[in-house]
């Protein structure tokens, strides 16, 4: 299994180009489902969690033509409406072939998902909405088994925001009859995305970028191009970095419009920066000041960004104290930190951290994609060596992470 192998006190100087947003990427290629013409991508990153989506697609007989970035699918020729247990266990965003198989095939047998073990996650959302428009749903031997002759447009309210329960219904209602009107939709610019795509694959959605989607059903969809949104949590995981080892950075293929809460956080903690339209200067001297925040959906702190943060306030200057909202689990990197020598106490949601003069090197366990993250900057704000543990939590969602990072300075390398 490999490992990253860290050794601190570096500062970070250089050029750091931003790649396609994973969360984006994975129900866009899964979109290529909904069509027997060429769905052509670029900008699509270099994760093993698309890695994971492309094998499970090519299985149901998707044609995948890749090219590094670039990715060319075909769905004339499908032949499997199943998507097994072997691959839907590592990756829980492969229960998005659930909506685009029942929508253009009238049935779809998917396994219920797995992924990072950060909460619970339910899939029900998916499942009321899709009854909603028709189909007839059983649930058993670990699967999903739907069918619909042809979906109808219904009112969809779902309980609470879900961002992959929201792809999965708009990609479902553009083949359904008649209109659908999505109530309580996940806002995410990775929802924003796949919509933007949709349309130029002839879907008719209202709405995009709100709470409210109204989709009328069109007969068939077509081919299209598009280029994946670049990755704001990758782009903030960099700009985190050089606040927590100091340094000057140049972040480029970024979208700077997309992250707002992040950014504004980043200053508090004291980040210099020159924000361009894809572009951001980050400069950082001296301690990180404490920042206190509560994590909730789009447009607000993204949860997906609450460990690095956290990082940050473990060498800060002061106290700070971090909610979590979203997900029930997502505080395992914290006894991790605390063998860096951070001082993290936890009490229900909330992380209340103490900063520290300075962290010390360390063997640490990756426990989920984010919290791999976390180690890295934690690893490279320390003294002496860190060596991260089960990385492979973090190749799911960091295109080459440690090769970017040694370019702009940082003592880090991979042991096989």
């Amino acid at each position: 299994m490999d490992k990253l192998q860290i050794v601190g006190g570096k500062r970070l100087n250089g050029e750091i180009p931003v790649s396609g947003a994973k969360n984006a990427a994975l129900p866009i290629l899964c979109a290529g489902l909904l069509t027997g013409g060429d769905v052509e991508l670029t900008n699509v990153p270099r994760l093993h969690d698309v890695k994971t989506i492309l094998k499970l697609l090519e299985q149901t007989g998707l044609k995948v033509t890749q090219d590094d970035e670039n990715v060319t699918l075909n769905g004339a020729n499908i032949t499997s409406l199943e998507a097994p247990y072997e691959l839907v266990k590592t990756m829980r965003a492969s229960i998005l072939v659930l909506g685009p198989l029942l929508a253009r095939f009238g049935e779809a047998k998917v396994s219920l998902p797995g992924g990072c073990a950060i909460g619970s996650r339910p899939v029900d959302q998916h499942i009321k909405g899709l009854r909603q428009m028709g189909a007839e749903i059983t649930i058993e031997g670990g699967y999903i088994h739907a069918k619909a002759k042809k979906l109808k447009g219904a009112r969809i309210l779902t309980d609470m925001i879900t961002v992959t329960g929201t792809e999965n219904l708009l990609m479902a209602a553009t083949l359904a009859e008649g209109e659908t009107i999505l109530e309580n939709a996940a806002r995410e610019p990775e929802v924003t995305d796949l919509a933007n795509l949709l349309v130029a694959m002839g879907a008719k959605i209202e709405g995009i970028g709100t709470d409210r989607l109204v989709i009328q059903g069109v007969e068939s969809l077509h081919g299209a191009k598009h280029a994946v949104i670049s990755d704001r949590i990758e782009a903030a995981t960099f700009l985190c970095a050089v606040a927590a080892t100091g340094g000057d950075i140049v972040l480029t293929r970024t979208r700077t419009d997309i992250f707002d809460v992040a950014l504004d956080k980043l200053r508090e903690v004291g980040l210099q920066m020159d924000v361009g339209t894809d572009t951001i200067r980050a400069r950082m001297n001296g301690r990180p000041q404490p920042v206190s925040f509560r994590t909730t959906e789009y447009p607000g702190f993204p949860t997906d960004m609450q460990a690095q943060f956290m990082a940050v306030n473990t060498i800060a200057a002061g106290p700070s104290r971090v909610t979590e909202t979203i997900f029930e689990n997502r505080f395992m990197h914290v006894q991790e930190m605390n063998r860096l020598g951070a001082q993290i106490s936890t009490e229900g949601n909330t992380a209340f951290i103490k900063g520290v003069d300075r962290l010390v090197g360390a063997p640490v366990m990756a426990t989920d994609l984010r919290a791999s993250a976390s180690l890295v900057i934690a690893g490279m704000a320390a003294e002496g060596t860190t060596l991260v543990d089960r990385i492979y939590h973090l190749d799911r969602g960091y295109d080459r992470m440690e090769v970017k990072l040694s370019a702009v300075g940082a003592d880090i390398v991979r042991i096989k």
